[in-house]
């Protein structure tokens, strides 16, 4: 009775079964997808049936005629010029613009008091030099005592102490001529402290130049290390630009350029490459290159902005 049973058992199981089956591939045939894809385990990939993406366009290449960058005019020699001591301006010789030459007086300082300073050390000088010029001479006259003390010691006509009393006399001028040959030159270095600061108080062009700058005004009160001038030199004059490293190849030393300025529209400034930096800069990818303008036009001036390309 028990295996009659379980026989029926399996009989229902296997009919849903096929049953179940049946419906499946009849609405697999009613929706038109493939059995095997309605059957296919999640992680089956999906083939994408959507087009490929075009390749990118190609780049154009680096035409170096074209190409074309900015940079700044600058002097191959600028500088500032500050006080060297603290004091007041009592005069201003120049102003903003002004044509300098190397060496030119600028402004002058308060320099009523290292006057007298200097005088008075020059005058100290003076009396070192007379003392030891004094006691140079002493030394000779008592050295040539000696000589006449040592032949008479020698000759007994003269006692040890006579002769002792002589070579102390030159032992003493030599001592005094060490001591006031040292005052001396203590006299000498402090003469040379005041020539420096009353030097000091002229304030000079360093070279021959422009005036760019000034601040200097008369009856001020200065600190050493206060800027009073800004002094450039007109010429050479550089321009300082950057190529990116593609166009590298192209700016090479010595290759011409064509320098222009929105201020002068009809300026065509020839020039040329100086240098080129050998290292490339990694924030940016580009390459510092320093170019020169060829016997500059007067219009130009240091600090004006230039547009820079290969001259044709």
């Amino acid at each position: 009775m028990n295996r009659l049973s379980t026989q029926r058992e399996l009989a229902t199981i296997a009919a849903v079964s096929l049953a179940v089956a049946v419906s499946l591939a009849i609405s697999g045939c009613d929706s038109g997808t493939p059995a095997a894809v309605a059957a296919a385990s999640p992680e089956t990939p999906v083939v994408s049936t959507a087009a490929a993406t075009p390749p990118a366009p190609k780049q154009a290449a680096f035409d170096p005629k074209s190409y074309a960058t900015t940079g700044p005019l600058v002097a191959e020699r600028q500088a500032d010029v500050a006080a060297e001591r603290d004091g007041r301006v009592v005069g201003v010789s120049v102003q903003i613009g002004d044509h300098v030459q190397a060496g030119q007086l600028l402004a002058q300082l308060d320099d009523r008091a290292l006057h007298v300073a200097c005088d008075a050390k020059t005058a100290r000088v003076a009396s070192a030099q007379a003392l030891v010029r004094e006691w140079e001479a002493e030394e000779l006259s008592a050295r040539a005592g000696l000589r006449r003390a040592d032949v008479m010691r020698s000759d007994k006509i003269i006692s040890e102490e006579d002769w002792e009393h002589a070579k102390y006399k030159v032992d003493e001028t030599v001592a005094e001529v060490a001591r006031y040959r040292n005052e001396e030159t203590a006299a000498e270095a402090d003469s040379k402290a005041a020539i420096l600061q009353l030097e000091q108080s002229r304030i000079l062009a360093p070279f021959s130049g422009v005036v760019g700058r000034s601040s200097a005004l008369a009856a001020q009160e200065v600190k050493t290390g206060d800027v009073l001038f800004w002094i450039t030199a007109e010429a050479p004059l550089h321009v300082l630009f950057t190529v990116p490293e593609s166009a590298m190849a192209a700016f090479t030393a010595r290759k011409p350029l064509d320098l222009t300025t929105a201020d002068y529209p009809g300026l065509h400034q020839p020039g040329r490459i100086l240098r080129v930096s050998p290292v490339v800069d990694p924030a940016s990818g580009s390459v510092q290159v320093i170019g020169e303008a060829v016997h500059p036009s007067p219009l130009l001036k240091p600090g004006m902005q230039m547009q820079v390309r290969l001259a044709p």
